[in-house]
């Protein structure tokens, strides 16, 4: 199919585009556009992309395009998703899916009116890491699933990123920004979300850039920036939540999520990577956990699931990184904000199919 791709920052020219290369019997990146002409250019000529547009719209008209690649900045996913599928093209993003619920509505409505397909990342967890873990709980190698803990916490961006600025405002923080990647695991391993109750604050009202080239400028704080809470799984399991960026020396068990069954604990790859060995304790109670060997040998790389929604339009099928799953997922991670303003749990309204496991080759 052919590609038309909107943003041309670095994780197109550093994740998605090196992965295009190696997937060019699946699509074709056709044209590019960004706000920033000049960028576009330097990487139309660094990948060989034989079109350059002016603008959006141009690049949504251009009638050999048949769907939007999106990377553009998170506040335009679900414009440039919206302007996509209004003009008949199909739409593939990066995370979050939307900023709000009302915006994500939109573009799931828009999608089944139209009768197109929307994706959104991350893909990372169709990778052999949780897809050998997802085998692995199918396989009862846990027993039954009941409970699960997600930690991830550090001290935030503006330690290392060059711009760092994005992660404390609205829309930013480590919920929207991390956030999607371990609960598209869950869902992945788990099925969908049912409820969430928690707390969203932030423990310092601003930040000192250490990172070049803006070292000591001091950023606002306008979004929550510490996570704590619960989510309880369709399927009844209980999953306790941390995400934060005010964790100076970080937190024992960041990365990998833990789900406790009634025959032993599995500790599961790192969600923001595509590879990884599960690691599993069937011997003794405390004992110490075992490497396994992944279950599954395809390929990974940013990029993934647009390969696997390009195959599902062919096969008549939902994506594995669907719009639906993203949109669900948005909806839980808003949620932690409504319990810290009403004090309440939270039932979500939406809820999504868990995907089938990926196959061995892909």
């Amino acid at each position: 199919m052919k590609i038309g791709l909107v943003g041309c920052g670095d994780i197109a020219r550093k994740a998605y585009l090196p992965f295009a290369k190696e997937k060019q019997s699946v699509f074709e990146i056709v044209a590019c556009c960004d706000v920033r002409e000049e960028v576009a250019k330097a990487l139309a000529t660094e990948f060989g992309i034989p079109n350059v547009h002016g603008t959006v719209e141009e690049l949504i008209a251009d009638p050999e395009v048949e769907v939007i690649l999106n990377l553009t900045h998170p506040a335009a996913h679900a414009p440039v998703n919206l302007q996509a599928l209004r003009a008949g093209k199909h739409a593939y993003c990066e995370k979050p899916f939307a900023l709000t619920l009302e915006e994500g509505e939109e573009v799931m409505a828009t999608a089944r009116e139209k009768n197109l397909q929307v994706g959104c990342a991350p893909d990372t967890v169709l990778g052999t890491g949780i897809q050998s873990c997802r085998k692995l709980l199918e396989d009862g190698a846990i027993g039954k699933p009941l409970f699960a803990k997600i930690h991830m916490g550090g001290a935030g961006h503006e330690h290392w990123h060059p711009n760092p600025a994005f992660y404390y405002q609205q829309g930013g923080g480590p919920m929207l920004d991390m956030g999607p990647y371990y609960l598209s695991a869950l869902v992945q391993l788990l099925g969908p979300i049912q409820s969430v109750e928690g707390r969203a604050v932030n423990g310092f009202d601003s930040r000192t850039i250490g990172s070049e080239p803006l070292k000591g400028t001091v950023i606002p704080v306008e979004t929550p920036t510490h996570y704590v809470g619960s989510m309880q799984m369709a399927c009844g399991v209980i999953v306790q939540v941390l995400f934060s960026f005010d964790l100076k020396f970080g937190a024992d068990g960041c990365k990998y999520p833990e789900i406790y069954g009634t025959e032993g604990p599995l500790r599961c790859t790192d969600p923001n990577a595509f590879d990884g060995a599960p690691m599993l304790n069937q011997v003794y109670p405390g004992g110490a956990l075992q490497p396994q060997t992944p279950a599954f040998s395809h390929q990974g790389g940013r990029g993934l699931g647009l390969v696997d929604m390009i195959r599902a339009i062919r096969e008549n099928r939902a994506p594995r990184a669907s719009g639906e799953i993203a949109h669900h997922i948005l909806e839980a991670m808003l949620a932690f904000h409504e319990s810290e303003a009403t004090g309440k749990r939270i039932e979500l309204r939406s809820t999504c199919a868990q995907p089938p496991m990926m196959e061995s080759a892909s």
